[in-house]
């Protein structure tokens, strides 16, 4: 069995429940992709989501934002469903485990749930693609206000 000890840059609070964080993120993740047609089993979801947590160095892979480790397993559903627009901004930076396509299969990234939360279904070329349309429109505007000055 192949050590997932906690990065050694991990808060303490966050190291303490890291295993049992990585192992559910596993059995949801491999249950999910196996209806889906994936055929890996936990323990690879589980090596694969270490290696991702390890790569990450702690930062949002699509960002590079510091994600906030100490919001691990603190998420709660029901709390999030009573709660409105700013319980979702404190949860902004939670660590989220993106799969690095759309195939079942345990390829993984770290981001934060609101880059997740954005990027949904799209493949990172997609995802880029939008971010370069948003930016260009986001610039035309700001160049159409300029020249309305």
């Amino acid at each position: 069995m192949m050590d997932t000890s906690p990065p050694a840059w991990l808060p303490e609070t966050a190291a303490r429940i890291y295993p049992g964080w990585v192992q559910r993120k596993a059995v949801t993740l491999c249950k999910r992709d196996q209806k889906r047609g994936g055929s890996s089993n936990v323990q690879e979801y589980r090596i694969a989501i270490h290696n991702a947590v390890v790569a990450s160095g702690g930062l949002d892979h699509w960002t590079g934002e510091q994600l906030d480790w100490h919001l691990i397993g603190t998420y709660d559903n029901r709390e999030a469903e009573a709660g409105s627009g700013a319980h979702k901004k404190l949860y902004a930076l939670l660590p989220t485990i993106d799969h690095h396509s759309n195939l079942p299969e345990p390829n993984f990234v770290i981001c934060a749930w609101r880059t997740n939360d954005a990027k949904h279904d799209m493949t990172p070329e997609e995802l880029v693609e939008f971010c370069r349309r948003v930016l260009a429109h986001a610039e035309a505007k700001t160049a159409s206000v300029a020249d309305c000055g």
